[in-house]
Parts: structure tokens; C-alpha cells; sequence
């Protein structure tokens, strides 16, 4: 049994839509489970039409029209002049989200954006199921909220892995097996039936969720690039393809920023010893990268990662006292109470720094909770490179002259904190 995971990259348009369907076409007899993401930049756009319908804002109307405009042109495309009643069904789904905003809101602002944003992933599954079927690709739609049991986190929901493995285990896999199926990532369903998104970029999480519970033999992530590269070749022309990877080192590189592979993916994967193979979908073909081997390469590439729009903060106290472990519990529990991951930190007898996503609503509530006990200074616009595996005599010339705020090394891995 496999489940193959694609990305908005691989269904961004009609043409992409039927790339899908070739390669889909060559396991037409293998048990095979099909999660989708949201269609190209369908997301960035929904989240866009959220906004404005919690803010009631005169322009929500246009939002919606740009998302469903966007869509019809995909399944005009697809028809080429033909008539299929398939579709209508997808009429429907368009016609429910207007329903959700129309009215004032009356929910909170993430509860919402789960409500709407999950809209993406609906509509792309359905189109793209009802195309594979009228491609002679034959296969059922599934809704995913219907085995993806999560908690009331709305944007970034828990999985409740007994309740979620088992209706996946009983309800799921018995029709897998006798036909593809297509679902959707990202989305669940918490215990008051209300839609909870898994977190941004949350279809490869989806996908390791569906192979656990399905006791699936693997996983293959269909991406725009060759595999999992050793740096970003859209910034390094001269990166090259891993061919494997063990399970710590992607969990590793995932956390550290790597964009291939969700930084949740891997763990529900290891715990079963389901490999996962990111792979082409413009050369189906190539091998791709393995991700599950048991031990790494003797001499294994240096790697290099790059995330960007970061923020350096940096805490003093008022009242010039050394950061005592009392200050560092206080100000973690600020950034568990806004959700805010620390990418990078380090402390020192008078200060505490930390690197992390730039994302301005929750850093100004943060600001805001901790200016009577704090000093707080921040640095906008830095990016966090880490390099692991690195060699010594490169990291110069790849920074390029750019100035070091922060530094962390260990053995094996650097990283920097440089604007």
C-alpha cells in the first residue's frame, strides 16, 4: 500500500492536473491512497479572503470571486469544450463557502481561517478526483476530516493519534484496498465537528498521518525538485541532490528551515519504519531522494539551509540583574502563550537571545507582555543559516560579506544569525 503526497506546485493547473494523472496511471492497480494540497497559491489567497471577512472589509466579495475564477479556469481547461455533470458537484462546495461569509463573524479569527483556508484543499481533491475518473483513472473521494481526529488547537491542530489510527485503521484502509483514493492534506476534524488546519504547509504531515494509520509500505512526496537538495538551488545553483537520508538527519534538517519536508512528517514515519521517497514529478522516472535509511554516508554532503524573514530578540532585565532561571521560565512561557517556535537562542549572564519567524502580530503581543520586566531589542530582516556538515574553508565565501549577529556550533552543525 502507498500514499503519494502532491504539493500546489503539481496541480497549480490543468496541465498539471494531467501530469498527475500520468503518473498515477502507472499504480491504476496497486493500492494506492492520494493526498492533495491546495491548488498553486490557492492558500495565500483564501487566508487573504479570511482576513477580510473578520474584518468585515467592503472587498471580501472580490476575494472569493478571485479564488473561484481561478478554479473555473482549471476545470474549463480540463472539460476542452466538454460537458461533465462531475463537476457540479464542485458548484456546490463554492456555493458553502459564500455561505461562511456572508453575515458578521462570529467566531474567533483562527477559528475562522480553518473554516475557510480548508476550502483549498476540498476544492483541488474534487477536481482533481473527478478529472482521474473521466481520465479513466478510476477512484474515490474521501473527505480527510473524516479519519483526522484533532484537539481545539485552530491553525495548529493535535492529532489524537488513537482515535485517528483507528478509524483510518478500520474505516480507511478496507477501501484503499479495493480502489485508489483521493483526499485531501492539512485538514481535520476536532470533537465538536468544527474544521482545524494541521499548520501552514501541513499536506506532507497529512500524508505521514494516512501511511501510520494505514500501516502503509511508503511514502512518496511529489515535489518540483530532483529530491532533497544539500542547499536552496533557487539561491545555490551549485547544489546537488541527496540520494539518503536517515530519519534523525530530516528530522534535523527539517526543523532547522528545510522547506522539502514538514518538520512533522518524519516521526510518525520512523515510529513504523515507513521509508519516504521525494521524487520529481517532472522526471517521475529519476530516483529521487530515500529518507529512512539506517545509517548515514561515511563522507555525507554538507548541507546548507536558509530561512529567512527572522527576527532577532534579545532580553535584558531592567533592572540589570543577571538572567536567572526565573526570568528564562517567565519568557518562555510568553512565547508558549503566542506560539512563537524558537528557531535559535542563547543566553548569556545578562542577556537572552533568541532568533525566530518574523510574524508581526504575535511578536507585538509578545513585546507588549513582557515590557514592564524587560528590555527588549530587536533586529528585523536577518536570516538564520545553518550549515551542517560543514567545511570551514566555505563558510566565508558563502556569507558573502554579510555581518554575523549570532553564532552557535556544535560538532557537526553551525549556525548563524547574519544580516
Amino acid at each position: 500500500m502507498r500514499v503519494f503526497k502532491f504539493g500546489g506546485a503539481s496541480v497549480k493547473n490543468a496541465e498539471a492536473i494531467k501530469n498527475v494523472e500520468k503518473i498515477l496511471n502507472e499504480f491504476g492497480g496497486e493500492e494506492v491512497l492520494v493526498v492533495v494540497s491546495a491548488m498553486g497559491k490557492t492558500t495565500n489567497a483564501l487566508e487573504a479572503l479570511a482576513l477580510a471577512y473578520f474584518q468585515n472589509s467592503g472587498d471580501k466579495y472580490d476575494k472569493y470571486k478571485e479564488v473561484k475564477n481561478f478554479h473555473d479556469q482549471i476545470i474549463k481547461d480540463l472539460l476542452d469544450g466538454k460537458t461533465v455533470r462531475g463537476y457540479d458537484d464542485i458548484e456546490n462546495l463554492f456555493i458553502e463557502l459564500e455561505c461562511e461569509i456572508e453575515g458578521a463573524p462570529q467566531l474567533g479569527f483562527d477559528q475562522i481561517y480553518d473554516q475557510i483556508v480548508s476550502y483549498g484543499e476540498i476544492f483541488s481533491s474534487r477536481i482533481l478526483s473527478t478529472y482521474l475518473n473521466e481520465a479513466g483513472v478510476k477512484n474515490r473521494w474521501m473527505d480527510a476530516q473524516n479519519f483526522i481526529s484533532t484537539d481545539n488547537t485552530y491553525r495548529e491542530g493535535k492529532v489524537n493519534w488513537t482515535r485517528t489510527a483507528h478509524l483510518i485503521g478500520s474505516k480507511l484502509r478496507p477501501i484503499v484496498k479495493k480502489q485508489m483514493v483521493v483526499t485531501q492534506g492539512f485538514i481535520g476534524k476536532n470533537q465538536d465537528n468544527f474544521t482545524v488546519t494541521l499548520g501552514r504547509e501541513g499536506s506532507d504531515y497529512s500524508a505521514a498521518i494516512f501511511a501510520y494509520g494505514l500501516d502503509a509500505n511508503n511514502v512518496t512526496i511529489w515535489k518540483d525538485v530532483a529530491g532533497v537538495m544539500n542547499a536552496d538551488p533557487k539561491k545555490f545553483p551549485d547544489a546537488v541532490k541527496i540520494d539518503t537520508i536517515t530519519y534523525p538527519k530530516a528530522i534535523e534538517m527539517a526543523y532547522y528551515g528545510a522547506t522539502v519536508i514538514h518538520p512533522k512528517t518524519i516521526q510518525p514515519l520512523q515510529s513504523k519504519h515507513i521509508p519516504l521517497y521525494v521524487k520529481s514529478f517532472v522526471d517521475p522516472g529519476a530516483i529521487g531522494t530515500v529518507v529512512g535509511v539506517e545509517a548515514e554516508p561515511q563522507n555525507p554532503l554538507p548541507t546548507l539551509i536558509s530561512k529567512e524573514n527572522q527576527i532577532l530578540l534579545s532580553f535584558s532585565t531592567k533592572d540589570f540583574s543577571f538572567i536567572a532561571e526565573e526570568n528564562l521560565s517567565a519568557l518562555f512561557r510568553v512565547f508558549a502563550l503566542y506560539k512563537i517556535r524558537i528557531n535559535v537562542m542563547q543566553s548569556s549572564a545578562i542577556s537572552f537571545s533568541v532568533c525566530v519567524d518574523h510574524e508581526p502580530s504575535k511578536i507585538e503581543g509578545l513585546k507588549e507582555e513582557v515590557m514592564q520586566e524587560y528590555t527588549l531589542n530587536a533586529t528585523e530582516k536577518v536570516s538564520l543559516l545553518t550549515l551542517i556538515n560543514y567545511e570551514k574553508e566555505k563558510v566565508t565565501q558563502m556569507l558573502g560579506g554579510k555581518q554575523i549577529l549570532l553564532e552557535q556550533k556544535t560538532q557537526n552543525t553551525l549556525q548563524l544569525v547574519v544580516a
